[in-house]
């Protein structure tokens, strides 16, 4: 992966002092227990419980086995906690580089995920039309491997256009940080880990269905709990599972720039 296509343009390096809430003009903390469309178990708080800096330079996205608050989820009362942050109204850009540096917590029925969604999700284009780029999923039960997707009309759910990478020798995600970045250029999005590409997709790859790639994305950074795909935790889970977030950075594509 050669250097960065054009400037930086935002970043978050969570300096914050321990136990401090995500930077409220970089980040907004999304609730509910809803499922989310995925089946997910947990509710997302807006409490530094699951989602505060630790002094040391990191965010931590910690996922708890409680309900505090008696929260309710779409199965009834809800049994887990976590934390969700997206920089919809704060950021959103098109094309770039996007990164995260993250060590994951890993465990059955963990579910952290580092991607990014078209900001006409929430007017005229609604999912998933408006576009999402994964740029990293893990389903805990899968230590050493990450995956990272486009999901668009005509290939999204189970059915996006997606790829995946594992770790050699049985090493894990969890055991320490990795980063985790695509380059989003007009016409072409590439995967990288720890600066080595491992898919790159291009219009051609979704079959003829449109392209959705080409208007303003916002990011988000979540630690859900269970869901269709990981299947719920069990007694081997461990609990709380924390995803620590060292930076997210993003770069401008200038023109002319190839991936």
């Amino acid at each position: 992966m050669g250097p960065p296509p054009g400037p930086l343009t935002w970043s978050d390096e969570f300096d914050g002092a321990a136990g401090a809430p995500p930077d409220p003009a970089r980040w907004r903390l999304e609730t509910g227990g809803s499922g989310w469309g995925n089946g997910e178990l947990q509710y997302y708080t807006d409490s530094p419980s699951n989602a505060s800096t630790d002094g040391e330079g990191h965010l931590v996205i910690t996922a708890r086995r409680e309900n505090p608050a008696d929260y309710r989820c779409h199965y009834g009362r809800c049994e887990y906690t976590s934390a969700r942050l997206i920089t919809a109204d704060r950021f959103a850009q098109q094309h770039g580089r996007f990164e995260a540096r993250l060590r994951i917590p890993g465990g059955q029925g963990t579910w952290p995920a580092f991607w990014m969604l078209g900001q006409d999700i929430f007017g005229s284009e609604p999912w998933p039309a408006s576009g999402e780029i994964d740029v990293m999923e893990n389903v805990g039960k899968e230590p050493g491997t990450v995956w990272g997707s486009l999901h668009g009309p005509g290939y999204s759910g189970a059915d996006a256009i997606h790829a995946s990478t594992t770790l050699p020798d049985g090493e894990r995600f969890a055991d320490g940080f990795h980063t985790f970045t695509v380059d989003w250029a007009p016409g072409a999005i590439t995967w990288y880990v720890d600066g080595v590409e491992y898919s790159r997709r291009t219009p051609d790859d979704t079959s003829g269905d449109p392209w959705v790639f080409d208007d303003p994305f916002f990011l988000l950074l979540n630690l859900a709990v269970g869901g269709d795909w990981p299947g719920p935790p069990d007694e081997s889970t461990p609990l709380p599972a924390r995803m620590v977030v060292d930076h997210v950075r993003a770069y401008a594509w200038e023109a002319g720039g190839t991936p």
